[in-house]
């Protein structure tokens, strides 16, 4: 898929390649529930924001690297570097990653559809997977409007100084096996708590950066280390529900979290042109505020229970 991205002759042609590549790019997400199955139950956390905190480091690093080969190779060559880092990641993984034994006899359709019954039972697997989705709205409607605010007025910067906020961004993902272990000690719930309220500090100053690239940058990091530590705290409570159906859980839960990113980066897209950057600060500020109310309404109906 990266190959055909690469050469691809026509935007439809991208596209498709582009949603072959989301498609099939799973093992990340292998990897965490993987983790959290290695790990003993007193240091999951821990163990999930190790893994976490590389992952969004590859995240937020590959805007960096992107950025700077399309400035100077071009965009098809950030895909042909991606197909040699994927050559390179499945030796490793052939020679380096543990063996583990399957939970369930079910087979895939059953555990597909099994899914289903996950979110009918736990409360706190749809409260989490909702809390993550709005958070990661807010996260992707920054990060998909950032280029555009640089390339106008007053900055007038390319793809390369875009990618350079990916090195600011990553010491926000470092903050991910700091969470973890404040997960294990003191439950997740407050953790999230404080991860809500930090995001939408970054909205507010990045509401009033619009010119400022130093208020830009304390945002970015206020958000990630919001957004990384709600994540870290969100699996590590999820992961506890049903031990035997970790990956099943962690499927549910990223897939409301991806479908919050998608509405993020749409929302983005369309408020931008229209309302400018203040539009998208207020529109991430939003996503931030439902992230609360559904995070403290379920502590409620749980207190109340």
């Amino acid at each position: 898929a990266l190959v055909v991205a690469a050469a691809a002759p026509t935007l439809s042609v991208l596209i498709v390649a582009s949603l072959a590549i989301g498609v099939l790019a799973t093992i990340a997400q292998q990897a965490v529930p993987f983790a959290a199955e290695l790990a003993p139950p007193s240091e999951r956390g821990h163990a999930v924001g190790t893994v976490m905190s590389g992952l969004l480091l590859g995240i937020l690093l590959a805007r960096t690297a992107a950025g700077f080969v399309a400035q100077y190779l071009g965009w098809r060559a950030v895909f042909a570097a991606s197909v040699v880092a994927l050559l390179v990641l499945a030796v490793v993984i052939i020679l380096r990653l543990p063996k583990s034994k399957p939970t369930s006899t079910l087979p895939y359709g059953k555990l597909l559809m099994s899914m289903w019954h996950l979110v009918v039972e736990h409360r706190a697997l749809r409260e989490a997977s909702l809390t993550g989705a709005a958070l990661f709205a807010a996260f992707s409607i920054f990060w998909s409007v950032l280029a555009l605010l640089l390339a106008g007025a007053p900055f007038h910067l390319g793809p390369q100084a875009a990618g350079l906020f990916g090195i600011v961004g990553a010491a926000g993902a470092l903050a991910a096996p700091l969470a973890g272990k404040f997960a294990d000690r003191r439950g997740p719930r407050a953790i999230i708590t404080l991860s809500i309220v930090l995001v939408a500090i970054s909205f507010v100053v990045f509401g009033v950066s619009a010119k400022s690239i130093a208020g830009l940058v304390i945002g970015v990091i206020v958000l990630d280390v919001g957004v990384q530590a709600a994540q870290i705290s969100n699996q590590s409570r999820i992961y506890a529900l049903k031990p035997d159906a970790r990956s099943r859980v962690n499927t549910v839960y990223m897939v409301a979290y991806f479908i919050g990113g998608a509405i993020g980066s749409g929302v983005g897209a369309a408020v931008w042109p229209v309302f400018g950057w203040v539009g998208v600060s207020v529109a991430g500020l939003l996503f931030a505020g439902l992230a609360a109310w559904n995070h403290l309404a379920l502590q409620a109906r749980t207190a109340n229970d």
